[in-house]
């Protein structure tokens, strides 16, 4: 069978095993509860370290898994939570700010002279140049989406990307309404400062960010007409969960957080539209948008909701909240909400101890969550070590897949978990990875433009080393890519290799085929 006809086969293989959901395996000893938040008493070899690499990052290489299985579990954790004395590698973004700025007085009185005048030449000049700023604004945007995208690739602090993409889809705002790509990038530039920081400054820090501000239209909202937005996201869908809060606990949010607008570039506090009348929230009397944060951040309910979103994000793709969640799950959420209590809503001491816990390196946990589409790309790449390749196409593979980055859906941002899987996105993640591997694009596009190859000698090596038998390419592509080299998936790739090396070494374009087919396997979209 060609390589092609085995690429449909298991993409008709996935669509069944996704569609029953993700496979959960039981845990051996009959350790099955986990419901604790204990440290991880066993080993930390090569699995635990590729694990604690794709779930804490975009995955590693087989270098870099077993240069962190060596440092042992406390020190490997160590250094991806403690990631700011480590060099991120990673050129700053560069952007304009002026782009989508304002009109001055002068340029408004020259309009509205050509519009009194019916001077149709100068109009058609200022439509002209509107519509260039808006052009400029896309073709930039799209410059800060390479940027991101290269950075994940790139950055020696994945962590710190991986928590920016968590807060990009939890404050979930979109270039599609704002349509201002400088407050996109300070807004990214935002979540980064406080990725693994202080979850109370970053909602002091939202309800100031001129793009969220924008996008949930605070910026209109006035002491005579306040708008609800803002308030009832804020506690719906960034901090508090459905059921804990009043609609009179928006309303009077709302007149909170009137006059928080933005000028340019920059927030401001418009004092002439802040309704200072006295306002209760939450059970506590507040007066502005300040108040309505430490409100919420009084609320157990608070540090509970964000410690589920934690844990579904690096752990397990639960639906909601604690509610929805196993035993297990539930009761590590239990312990990592009081965590962060203590710590004062600090992120790290609770990131800190979930990757030191039993309960993340469980046969349950391992292997069982779906890859986001920027997972699976980025993954890919930092993983394999494919060549990057061309950043637009990536891009405009990611957002098949389902994720756009600076364009998520809705407020609500990406579900996640199963939703990634369905038969449109399955055609497009293998796309994806037979360009990263082999530089071949879809079909209708230029393949000669990316003729760097892929080297998998390199991960067939560095998997020797690991104490594998030399020459047995399968098993060495399954471990770095699967993390495992199990009897049942060998069987049809081992007598591929067969028929094409003739029972030899296999050879470069053997081993490029041999880890398309391996990307096709459904374990190959979890991790």
């Amino acid at each position: 069978m060609s390589v092609e006809g085995r690429l449909g086969r298991e993409r008709r293989a996935q669509e069944r095993a996704m569609s029953g959901g993700t496979t959960r395996r039981k845990d051996p000893g009959g350790n099955s509860g986990l419901g604790s938040f204990e440290p991880h008493g066993g080993d930390f070899g090569f699995a635990e370290a590729r694990h604690l690499l794709w779930r804490a990052g975009f995955g590693g290489s087989a270098a870099q898994v077993a240069l962190i299985a060596g440092w042992g579990l406390e020190r490997a954790v160590e250094h991806l939570v403690g990631y700011g004395g480590v060099e991120a590698g990673t050129r700053p973004a560069e952007a304009r700010g002026d782009i989508k700025r304002e009109r001055t007085a002068e340029e408004r009185r020259a309009e509205r002279a050509a519009r009194q005048s019916r001077d149709e030449e100068s109009l058609a000049r200022i439509r002209l140049t509107i519509q260039q700023r808006e052009r400029d604004d896309r073709k930039q945007m799209s410059q800060v989406q390479r940027w991101w995208l290269a950075r994940m690739i790139e950055t020696a602090r994945p962590l710190e990307e991986k928590l920016t993409l968590l807060w990009h889809g939890h404050f979930a705002t979109s270039y599609r309404t704002i349509e201002n790509s400088y407050h996109m990038l300070r807004q990214n530039e935002m979540f980064r400062s406080h990725a693994a920081g202080n979850f109370g400054q970053m909602l002091f820090a939202i309800i100031r960010d001129p793009a969220m501000l924008a996008y949930l239209n605070n910026n209109q909202s006035r002491r005579d007409r306040p708008n609800e937005n803002l308030a009832r996201e804020l506690m719906e869908l960034f901090s508090l969960g459905v059921g804990n809060y009043s609609e009179r606990d928006i309303k009077e949010g709302a007149r909170a957080l009137t006059g928080y607008t933005f000028v340019g570039n920059e927030f401001a506090f418009q004092a002439s539209n802040h309704d200072p009348n006295p306002k209760r929230v939450l059970g506590k009397a507040v007066s502005d948008g300040d108040d309505f944060v430490k409100a919420i951040l009084a609320k157990r309910e608070c540090a509970e909701f964000v410690c589920a979103k934690l844990y579904r994000y690096f752990v397990g793709d639960y639906p909601s909240g604690v509610a929805q969640a196993d035993e297990a799950a539930a009761g590590v959420i239990k312990e990592m909400s009081r965590e962060l209590l203590r710590a004062r809503y600090e992120l790290r001491p609770v990131l800190r101890r979930l990757f030191l816990s039993g309960h993340f390196y469980s046969a349950r946990v391992r292997g069982s969550q779906i890859k986001s589409p920027t997972q699976l790309v980025v993954g890919a790449v930092r993983s394999l070590n494919t060549p990057a390749r061309d950043l637009d196409v990536l891009s405009d593979a990611m957002d098949r897949m389902g994720q756009e980055l600076f364009y998520p859906p809705s407020v609500k941002g990406w579900d996640g978990g199963r939703s990634w899987i369905n038969t449109a996105t399955l055609y497009a993640r293998q796309n994806a990875m037979v360009y990263l591997i082999s530089g071949k694009r879809p079909v209708g596009r230029d393949a000669l433009a990316d003729a760097e190859p892929f080297r998998p000698e390199e991960l067939v090596k560095a998997a020797e080393a690991l104490g594998m038998s030399e020459g047995d390419a399968v098993a060495a592509l399954l471990m770095v890519m699967i993390g495992r080299a199990d009897i049942n998936e060998r069987g049809d790739l081992e007598e591929f290799a067969r028929r094409r090396s003739g029972g030899g070494r296999v050879d470069h374009a053997t081993l490029v085929e041999l880890a398309m087919l391996i990307a096709a396997l459904p374990r190959y979209q979890l991790c």
